[in-house]
């Protein structure tokens, strides 16, 4: 697919889009931590599935939402155990900017610790 995609008539349309939408993402980052350290926000919109409860694909697609932009813009980021909504899990992701590994586990660890 990937080869397809950049192959001559299919570069302008969809790889270089797909580049200049990414770019523009990695600059709202960019400016996202210039006034903080870290975001910290759910992993996904819901909690878990239970075992079996869920076979729709585009629900179990969309329960990645919220941890694909760090992933797109090349951010290191983390999901920890929070707390449990109704006896189910529900993660928290912390997010940090580029080449900032260190300072997220930092983060992560002191959030554990308190927790």
């Amino acid at each position: 697919m990937g080869t397809h995609v950049l192959s001559s008539g299919y570069y302008d349309a969809y790889y270089k889009k797909a580049q200049t939408v990414r770019t523009k993402l990695i600059n709202e980052f960019s400016d996202a931590f210039k006034n903080v350290d870290a975001l910290i926000g759910p992993v996904s919109p819901t909690t878990a599935f239970k075992i079996g409860e869920n076979s729709d694909p585009l629900s179990m697609y969309m329960q990645d939402m919220y941890s694909v932009s760090a992933s797109l813009a090349g951010l290191p980021s983390i999901s920890i155990p929070c707390g449990e909504v109704s006896g189910m899990p529900v993660g928290l992701q912390l997010i940090a900017n580029q080449r900032q590994d260190k300072k997220l586990l930092q983060l992560a660890r002191a959030y554990e610790a308190i927790k």
